[in-house]
């Protein structure tokens, strides 16, 4: 009987059972990898952490390359959306270091240069324009090249990077690492423009470009008009315009005391950055709670290693000035409250105002975009707060030609979420130029396969290692505080990066079952080390769940499911914690569960920067 026919039965019975787990659709297992599934570019994390604790880190890198295009900057910059949903965090206080293991992968790689794919020799006549040089346009730029495409990347800058190269401090990120890593993403044949700011989109669309791509980010930091903003606006900086200056040598001091307003990841950046500029006291001064605050919990952890003290539910009133000078900032003291609806809300407490004394302030209170470069009768629609109508899925403005990408087109976001747009775009762009429908999306590359190698072996390493999270080496604050560009993380050691590879519980490597296989002999149960695996009699899911031998509770993971077995009754799996260990195949006198290696690669543009199957 077939999962339709079951399903059908049981709603002819009147029981709204739940019906067998379709492990043909390549959505389920994608979503069980639960790292790959949160990065927006889908990279295969537990595949490269495989490579690493191999020792084999140029196959780490060029997985990592394939799918993000930047190891080694992300590999020190991403905001880690993979690490909260990992599921070692799910068993123990702390996930997998996803990030800094892709570090790894970049510090210990050899020349990779012959694995990159090749410039075309002839290209197919087709021109694009990309403007900014951000990872976004890089993206575009890779994967549009490497099919034919000719691709100009435009800035204003003289060296390519973007924000990457003007936001992101040199401690966190130097040089070197962006130069490598853009020449990467040019090396498929991208030509480069410096120092070519674009100034109307309808002059560079006569220069004859078939397609451009906006990746020009979100260039202009929100400004804070409270009382005595303008009478000392020597002292007052906009924070992404101060971190650009100090990266290209324009800025090299400031003030003694700093107050940095904001709580996002640029607030963090500034007030590390003053630090190490000559501010003793520096305190950020955040409206907001502690743990409501945008940054990333490691940036706080750094910025507070660093001696930067931070206070919260401060809202700024009024600069205070003297003679043209700044003295400091009045701040009213709020707090956090809930109304009628339930919803937080931070208000006044009613108590006096405070004084924070100052010599500088830095603004990092969040970022907008601006486009004064894009005429209004060009054909480009924006909607009220600036931004333009862009399709979510293709990222097609009004003007069928135009693409936007990365924080041009929704806003500020970060890196990952950029290349991730740009290879989307790219996608669309080569259909938009072909004269295909760009909303009609490729598929992804998937596959699955048994990883058997005897009755009680497997190609992979299913041990579970009990070791807690490494924490990565840090240079001491007396070193790290005196050069702006002495960089302040070291990455893991070899010793340690194998360490924390074995931590992985090879999300990809799925539980697989075959119902027909099943005697029911229970051994599977009696085995599994966290008793994920019960055999149930089918019923409406939330009575399923609760009926398992361990509840299945987090419903935002799924349950596996089998057809009935010969009594009847249906295998049932929690996928929440499952530790992928293989036992329940290894103990399975019959073979009805395999551990079957899933994989899933996204669609890009032509498929030259993909894996083959």
């Amino acid at each position: 009987m077939d999962s339709d026919e079951y399903a059908s039965r049981g709603r002819a019975e009147g029981q709204k059972v739940v019906k067998p787990t379709d492990v043909a659709d390549p959505e389920y297992f994608h979503k069980v990898v639960d790292c790959q599934w949160a990065c927006p570019a889908h990279t295969p994390v537990p595949e490269y952490i495989r490579k690493i604790a191999a020792g084999d880190y140029n196959a780490a890198y060029m997985i990592n390359w394939e799918s993000n295009v930047f190891p080694g900057i992300l590999g020190r910059t991403c905001d880690r959306p993979c690490e909260p949903a990992c599921r070692r965090g799910r068993l123990e206080e702390q996930p997998v270091a996803i990030c800094r293991l892709k570090r790894v992968a970049a510090d210990h790689k050899q020349d990779i240069a012959a694995l990159l794919p090749p410039a075309p020799a002839q290209r197919n006549g087709r021109r694009v324009a990309c403007v900014g040089a951000g990872p976004a346009s890089l993206t575009v730029a890779r994967d549009l090249a490497a099919i034919g495409y000719e691709v100009v990347v435009f800035d204003s800058d003289s060296r390519a990077g973007g924000m990457m190269r003007s936001q992101i401090p040199k401690f966190r990120l130097p040089d070197e690492v962006i130069d490598e890593e853009v020449g990467y993403a040019l090396s498929t044949g991208g030509q480069f423009v410096a120092e070519r700011r674009i100034d109307s989109l309808k002059g560079l669309a006569g220069e004859g470009y078939d397609a451009i791509f906006v990746g020009c980010g979100a260039p202009r930091g929100r400004n804070l008009e409270i009382p005595g903003r303008r009478e000392a606006p020597g002292h007052i900086h906009i924070g992404i315009d101060w971190l650009a200056s100090v990266s290209f040598g324009h800025v090299s001091s400031i003030g003694r005391r700093v107050v940095v307003l904001g709580g996002g990841n640029t607030a963090m950046d500034c007030c590390r950055t003053a630090r190490r500029l000559g501010g003793a006291e520096v305190k950020v001064v955040v409206r907001s709670g502690f743990a409501e605050m945008k940054a990333s919990p490691w940036e706080k952890e750094d910025a507070m290693r660093e001696g930067v003290a931070i206070l919260n539910f401060h809202a700024p009133k009024a600069f205070m000035h003297e003679g043209g000078r700044l003295t400091g900032v009045v701040f009213e003291t709020m707090t956090a409250k809930k109304d009628e609806r339930g919803r937080r809300l931070l208000v006044p407490t009613g108590g006096p105002d405070v004084l924070i004394e100052c010599d500088d302030v830095l603004i990092a209170v969040g970022q907008e975009n601006a486009f004064p470069w894009i005429e209004s009768d060009a054909g480009v629609a924006f909607d009220r707060d600036g931004l333009p109508a862009v399709d979510a899925v293709t990222f097609q403005s009004s003007l069928p030609n135009v693409f936007f990408g990365g924080d041009a087109a929704f806003g500020p976001k970060n890196i990952i979420t950029a290349v991730a747009h740009g290879h989307e775009a790219a996608i669309s762009i080569d259909a938009f130029c072909q004269g295909q429908d760009p909303r009609l999306r490729p598929d992804p590359l998937t596959n699955l396969v048994s990883q058997k190698m005897g009755i009680h072996e497997w190609s992979y390493d299913n041990d579970i290692t009990l070791d807690r999270r490494f924490q990565v080496p840090h240079v001491e604050n007396a070193v790290a505080l005196k050069n702006i560009e002495t960089e302040v993380e070291l990455g893991f050691d070899l010793i340690q990066a194998v360490g924390e590879a074995q931590r992985c519980l090879n999300c990809d490597v799925q539980t697989v079952f075959s119902a027909p296989l099943c005697i029911e002999c229970d051994a599977c149960v009696d085995v599994c080390p966290i008793d994920c695996i019960s055999f149930v009699a089918n019923a409406p899911e939330d009575e399923l769940r609760h009926s398992l031998n361990a509840p299945a509770l987090n419903l935002s993971q799924a349950i596996y499911v089998s057809e009935p077995v010969k009594t009847r009754r249906v295998m049932v799996k929690d996928e929440d914690l499952c530790l992928h260990c293989g036992l329940c195949a290894e103990r399975c006198p019959t073979g009805a569960w395999d551990m079957m290696k899933f994989t899933f690669e996204m669609a890009q543009a032509g498929h030259p920067c993909r894996s083959t199957p």
